[in-house]
């Protein structure tokens, strides 16, 4: 995938495109189906298939105090695109001056001039432009003006709930990390360097890896079912870190009130041994909530109930083997 950060980077391409356009915060299934018919049509127009999104994320430039904890941060993003298949990805910087353009603005600069779409693909609740005052019929109308097809793609449900970041946010922060990954089609990850403990863990209770401070959304405190991937010492510099296979884990995120700290953290404990080089970046995937977090009176009752959790998340490995459902995409 080529990724261009400017319309006159990706101006200088030959052919025409099928392109779709959004914040594509979390990649769930309702963007992914987005992406699927780009390439689609791409391939039956013999086009280049395009996803435009934006950095930052436009609520955090428009209104700063509204702007979400984003589900994917940029380079996640980029990655999750990436295995979607198409061939482009642009990424304009979300400025004041962007977010003033009308729509008839950005769909000429952007979608004709720059992309020469021969389509353009949004979902039904699809807004751009200034006041977002651009819907799907207006970008249809603009597309019969400059002679390209647009297609709406209706609303996806899972259950009867519509899927969007929004609602997928809603989950997280309810800890509700099964569902989420429902809406998203593979369990919801966070990833950053792991950092120095106190050490509490490993003398005092079980040993873990310690995320650093982390600026997405993380879902609600609590001790969870996890897969980490974790990375050697290097390879979290490189654009695309390499991750190990989906090691078995159980996962903390809370204030250790035991121990009297206030600082929120995530702490994760692998139930599969690592037996490679120093780690330095760690990835944790949500799979199943087993409890809330809470106060013990000792590190002793605190450490027979971790064991109790390891024990709960071997039986729910156990299950989730026997029935063959592995998460493909992670």
């Amino acid at each position: 995938m080529q990724v261009f950060r400017s319309l006159d980077e990706i101006a200088g391409q030959s052919e025409r495109s099928v392109a779709t356009v959004g914040s594509f915060d979390g990649i769930h299934l309702a963007h992914q189906d987005l992406l699927r018919r780009v390439r689609e049509l791409a391939r039956k127009e013999r086009a280049a298939s395009v996803a435009i999104t934006f950095d930052p994320h436009p609520v955090s430039v428009l209104a700063p105090e509204k702007a979400p904890r984003l589900l994917t941060p940029t380079p996640v993003k980029l990655e999750l695109i990436e295995r979607s298949g198409v061939d482009r990805l642009l990424i304009l910087p979300f400025t004041q001056e962007l977010s003033r353009w009308p729509p008839e603005k950005f769909v000429e600069e952007v979608l004709v001039k720059a992309l020469r779409v021969a389509s353009a693909v949004v979902g039904e609740n699809f807004r751009f432009g200034h006041k977002q005052a651009g819907t799907p019929e207006v970008l249809a109308e603009l597309g019969r003006r400059w002679n390209f097809h647009t297609e709406i793609l209706p609303r996806i449900q899972f259950r009867k709930i519509n899927i969007s970041s929004s609602q997928v946010r809603c989950l997280l922060e309810a800890g509700k990390v099964s569902l989420a990954g429902r809406l998203l089609g593979r369990p919801f990850g966070i990833r950053g360097p792991i950092e120095a403990g106190r050490g509490i863990g490993r003398s005092q209770t079980v040993p873990t890896f310690n995320l650093a401070s982390y600026p997405g959304l993380i879902p609600a405190r609590g001790i969870y079912v996890t897969w980490a991937r974790v990375a050697s010492e290097g390879e979290e510099q490189t654009p695309l870190p390499r991750l190990s296979q989906p090691l078995r884990s159980v996962t903390n995120i809370g204030h250790r009130p035991t121990f009297g700290e206030r600082e929120l953290g995530v702490e994760t404990h692998l139930l599969d041994p690592w037996e490679g080089p120093a780690l330095s970046l760690l990835e944790v995937n949500f799979l199943h909530r087993l409890r809330d977090e809470r106060k013990f009176d000792s590190a002793e009752e605190l450490k027979t109930q971790i064991l109790r959790d390891i024990r709960r998340a071997e039986t729910y490995f156990r299950r989730l083997n026997r029935s063959r459902i592995f998460f493909a995409t992670l």
